[in-house]
């Protein structure tokens, strides 16, 4: 996949609307993880290097097309130290910028016409500016006003960070070092058909984690309490079971889970086998077996795709054990030179900052759906526009 780039473009003097992801958690108007933000950072400072005066289009939340100030980009603005544009329509603002300024407007979504990349929008968007360089992986799977919308009307090119991700995910799901073991854990079966058929055709070994293997486990007869899981998945379970087998992908499922009697931080732990398991038992975590197997899995492979905290991760230390040994393991075999990681998804990148190992990773994804919508091999919207043909 060949993308125009910002490279060797001339932005001396032009106007540059730039859409970032800065989608990042906010709590008592502090942003608590910067990890979007900071990675943004090239692109900016290479335009603001070269002249361009950069108006950043973003976004928070859902805030559904009304203006929610719950969802207002000031306490990024303010992070970053630029001046916030109370509305992404105005533009008297920009007469008074210098080459080398950079201003953030207020929240796309704020806008029914972003999400429904209306027409009107897109083109009210994209007035009095030059170029538009999309820098936002993880919205680019939306066909929004702001990331195809304003693609199809001004000259169009990937900052750094998007084409960073599309050159690396490319190479592992192209010519991945082998073996190739893909985690892939969540809640929902339902939402990551495509995805576990795609790593099950790709990898030599997939594990599957979370309540996501609890589904797959109830779909084999195993006993799973009052836990959450999706018996209506019970028949696509076994076909991506059968899926898996016809391309010799090795799937690994839970064995044991750490459980307790109610879902809260604070419950007590026990760790059972999938047999010992009873009816009012909540699973929360993977079990000492299960996260001893999966460590076992990572030191034998060299390239590892991980999406998907296997248990509540934020629930630390006692629902924390098997995804930050997963993440522990992925590190240190990354540091050692033996492992290529991809690590990608919100929940997952949380677990890495809070083991401290993000640093070590080989490559940190800021895209979520958008993540696994490409490894899946789906046409990400923001992006297609983007190519060279």
């Amino acid at each position: 996949m060949k993308l125009r780039t910002i490279e060797n473009i001339d932005v001396r003097g032009k106007y540059v609307l730039l859409r970032d992801d800065f989608n990042v958690q906010i709590v008592d108007g502090k942003i608590t993880d910067p990890f979007r933000i900071e990675q943004s950072m090239p692109t900016i400072n290479a335009l603001r290097d070269a002249g361009a005066r950069i108006v950043i289009v973003a976004h928070r939340g859902r805030p559904k097309g009304t203006r929610n100030m719950e969802y207002t980009m000031a306490p990024i603005a303010e992070y970053m130290g630029i001046k916030l544009i109370p509305d992404c329509l105005d533009r008297e603002f920009m007469s008074q910028m210098s080459d080398g300024d950079i201003v953030m407007l207020e929240n796309v979504r704020f806008y029914p016409g972003e999400e429904q990349n209306d027409p009107t929008f897109a083109a009210d968007l994209a007035r009095g500016f030059d170029i538009f360089v999309n820098d936002a992986f993880a919205v680019s799977h939306r066909a929004h006003a702001s990331t195809v919308g304003v693609a199809e009307i001004l000259p169009s090119y990937a900052g750094k960070l998007l084409a960073s991700e599309i050159e690396h995910l490319t190479a592992v799901m192209e010519n991945p070092k082998r073996p190739l073991l893909s985690i892939v854990a969540g809640s929902k079966v339902s939402t990551k058909i495509g995805v576990l058929k795609a790593l099950a055709k790709l990898s030599d070994t997939l594990i599957i984690g979370g309540a996501l293997g609890t589904t797959f486990n109830f779909a084999q007869g195993g006993r799973v309490g009052n836990s959450l899981y999706e018996a209506d998945q019970k028949d696509t379970a076994l076909e991506i079971l059968d899926y898996a087998h016809e391309h010799n992908c090795n799937v690994l499922l839970p064995l044991d889970k750490g459980v307790a009697k109610v879902f809260d931080r604070d419950a007590e732990r026990t760790n059972k086998d999938f047999t010992e398991i009873e009816d009012d038992d909540v699973i929360i975590d993977a079990g000492e077996r299960t996260t001893e197997r999966d460590v076992d899995a990572i030191r034998n492979a060299k390239t590892v795709i991980w999406n998907g905290t296997v248990g509540m991760a934020e629930w630390q230390p006692t629902w924390s054990y098997g995804s930050f040994a997963i993440a522990n393991a992925i590190a240190e075999q990354t540091r050692a030179g033996k492992l290529e990681s991809i690590v990608g998804g919100g929940d997952t990148v949380a677990a890495l900052e809070a083991c401290g190992v993000k640093d070590d990773i080989t490559y940190v994804s800021t895209g979520g759906g958008a993540f696994l919508e490409f490894i899946e091999g789906r046409t990400l919207p923001g992006i297609a526009i983007l190519e060279n043909k």
